[in-house]
């Protein structure tokens, strides 16, 4: 985000922002150092909204052509539109569309409005500002998978500093993903620690398996000493252990994307068999899906499978002895997992990882898919409501027959798609 601008060029951006955006951004409250801000929608942008949404009940992408053809910063269409292309595989152009949304936030930011200070807030009830936390997850998908995971990550903690209480895009189901595939691994241990005690990480399949594989990390750097690499290979080696028998339906799913055939030991037993993954609670397999399919990669680093190996064979003989750790798992797995929150269900729709997808209800399948809005708070605060039923001509956008521009419209649409062909919270 380009924050080096000097105050004429903000005056001029402002205006932008007011004259041909229509948003802008108002400081709500300020309490105990926090500031909450919102974006508004001006009455002109709420016009195209509503055409926006026209074009959504017509099912013809070429509209959100015509429709930025006009209005070419409106955010929900700029966010449509670009998962249209990315399903036509023009990836580039879908990275265009959002850094554009991305712009457009930018340029109706209030002046005290930080991204750094971690103390500015935005409430994803108000549709003005759930597409903003949207366009930043897009980007920081966009961003890891074109190698730039660094950046990703700091992506993530600005979303996740947005609203840290509720998380309501649960970027801690992707946190640890980003630090290791960036060898942050102090970083993730470090958040880990601190919010262990209130939000119980260690619940969380990713972080439970993640923060072990950074402790192992650390234990292989040559810059420490025999006592030190001891300490952290001792400290990988229980707390993966502690992983396995906590979620021991991740195992398998884990060795099978990694093409790795586990030995008959392994496989034989009951405790990582079949009914290991049948047996788990609805909530559980989206969780372990949801890891397994976004962090398997990271496991095909050399020596891991080794050290993996090695643990599965202690865990199962602490399985045997019966540890009381085991029974303590069986406990938390029966009465913690039975229903996923909200925000859980939507981080797996954004992340578009088929593993977990499949594992989603009938309740979240079943409705309508919005890109630029999926799975909306059921305490929206809304502040500008849709006349009860625009003409139905507004779809065939009449107006713009006039201009021509649905016909360039449908033929830039055309040319692309030729070039394309707290529950957690219990102690």
């Amino acid at each position: 985000l380009n924050i080096h601008i000097t105050a004429r060029e903000f005056g001029l951006i402002v205006s932008l922002s007011l004259l041909l955006l229509g948003i802008s951004m108002s400081l709500v409250e300020s309490k105990d150092g926090i500031q909450c801000f919102t974006f508004e929608h001006n009455r002109d942008y709420q016009q195209v909204q509503f055409k926006f949404l026209d074009a959504v009940e017509s099912m013809d992408p070429n509209n959100f052509v015509v429709l930025l053809q006009l209005n070419p910063y409106h955010i929900d269409s700029l966010l449509q539109l670009s998962d249209v292309c990315r399903i036509q595989e023009d990836q580039e152009t879908a990275r265009d569309l959002i850094e554009r949304a991305l712009y457009s936030f930018e340029c109706a930011f209030h002046p005290v409005f930080s991204l750094t200070s971690g103390t500015c807030r935005l409430d994803y009830c108000r549709p003005e500002n759930r597409a903003f936390y949207l366009v930043l997850f897009k980007h920081m998908i966009f961003l890891e998978k074109r190698g730039c995971p660094r950046t990703a990550l700091e992506y993530c903690k600005l979303i996740l500093s947005l609203d840290p209480d509720n998380d309501p895009l649960c970027m801690l189901l992707i946190f640890d993903f980003l630090c290791l595939r960036c060898r942050e691994y102090t970083t993730l241990i470090r958040l880990y620690e601190e919010w262990e005690v209130h939000r119980n990480l260690s619940q969380l399949p990713n972080f439970s398996f993640s923060v072990a594989l950074s402790y192992y990390h650390l234990s292989q750097q040559e810059d420490i000493s025999p006592v030190e690499n001891q300490q952290l290979k001792q400290k990988s080696n229980v707390l993966l252990q502690n992983a396995l028998i906590m979620f021991p339906g991740a195992l398998m799913p884990l060795l099978d994307l990694c093409t790795v055939q586990p030995d008959a030991v392994v496989s034989s037993h009951a405790f990582f068999g079949p009914s290991s993954q049948i047996g788990q609670p609805p909530a559980l397999l989206e969780l372990v899906s949801l890891y397994v399919g976004r962090c398997h990669s990271l496991w095909k680093e050399a020596g891991l499978m080794l050290w993996l190996e090695e643990n599965v064979r202690k865990g199962l003989k602490r399985v045997d002895s019966q540890d009381p750790y085991l029974e303590d798992c069986q406990n938390k797995r029966k009465q913690r997992y039975q229903s996923a929150p909200r925000n859980i269900h939507r981080h797996v729709l954004m992340s578009e990882i088929k593993e977990a997808t499949a594992t989603l209800p009938l309740e979240v399948t079943t409705q309508p898919g919005m890109g630029f809005d999926p799975l909306p708070p059921l305490d929206s605060i809304v502040s500008y409501i849709r006349p009860e039923r625009y003409d139905l001509n507004a779809l065939k956008f009449s107006a713009l027959y006039d201009t021509g521009l649905l016909m360039k419209g449908t033929q830039y649409g055309n040319r692309r798609a030729q070039s394309s062909a707290g529950w957690l919270n219990e102690d």
